[in-house]
């Protein structure tokens, strides 16, 4: 990548010759034609379309998509407002509820309302096979997220990322630029966060204090 992508047309533009793209639409193509694959296809790129990349203030990363019928939408942690909520969106509405001392909306797990306001909620493999959790985990998906959080990494405005579980947390090694923010904490899937280091990190607060000082506009998290 040499001049720096200003919107994703132009990262999309600037990486679809490469050997891993090329290859990657094969392997999304086959898989999509022979089984059945999460999220639906027209909303594989989700996350890119609603949240420009000039727009991006906050990113929060998935590992892959929810692999049941009906709960993928291209967004990460997000499913429709007609499906049952998942548990660790649940510890993440119960985070930003305790953070701004309110209520929250539990009913809906639907996340467009943030993504719309810049937070690219993000997976860093963006599809699966149903019922078959981390099944298009491909190199291929893995030099694609690089070259994703390298142009992010490059925007000259303040973005605050959140690295949620040791997955996300690796990812630190590939974030050089001072002017972001980098938040770590426990992954909120119950597993993870009934054991201590979820609750009580603050993260949402600390996001939009850090956007406040650089003065852009904070997020608005309860919905």
């Amino acid at each position: 990548m040499n001049a720096i992508p200003k919107t994703w047309n132009e990262f999309f533009q600037s990486i679809q010759d490469k050997e891993y793209c090329i290859n990657l639409h094969k392997f999304l193509d086959k898989e999509y034609e022979n089984h059945i694959c999460y999220p639906p296809r027209q909303l594989l790129f989700n996350a890119f379309k609603l949240t420009p990349l000039d727009k991006v203030k906050v990113v929060i990363i998935g590992q892959d998509p929810y692999h049941e019928p009906g709960q993928a939408m291209g967004l990460s942690f997000s499913v429709p407002s007609t499906v049952k909520v998942p548990p660790s969106l649940i510890n993440i509405y119960k985070e930003i509820s305790d953070e701004y001392d309110t209520t929250i909306d539990m009913s809906s797990g639907d996340l467009t309302y943030l993504a719309k306001q810049g937070v690219l909620l993000l997976n860093s493999i963006l599809s699966v096979r149903a019922h078959l959790p981390m099944s298009h985990n491909i190199k291929e998906y893995e030099m694609f997220f690089n070259d994703v959080l390298e142009v992010l990494d490059k925007q000259h405005h303040p973005i605050v990322f959140m690295l949620w579980g040791n997955s996300a947390r690796k990812l630190k090694k590939l974030l050089h630029n001072p002017s972001h923010l980098i938040l770590e904490s426990v992954h909120p899937s119950p597993l993870a966060a009934n054991h201590g280091g979820w609750f009580k990190n603050n993260h949402f607060r600390l996001a939009n204090e850090y956007l406040k000082k650089n003065k852009i506009k904070p997020v608005d998290w309860i919905k």
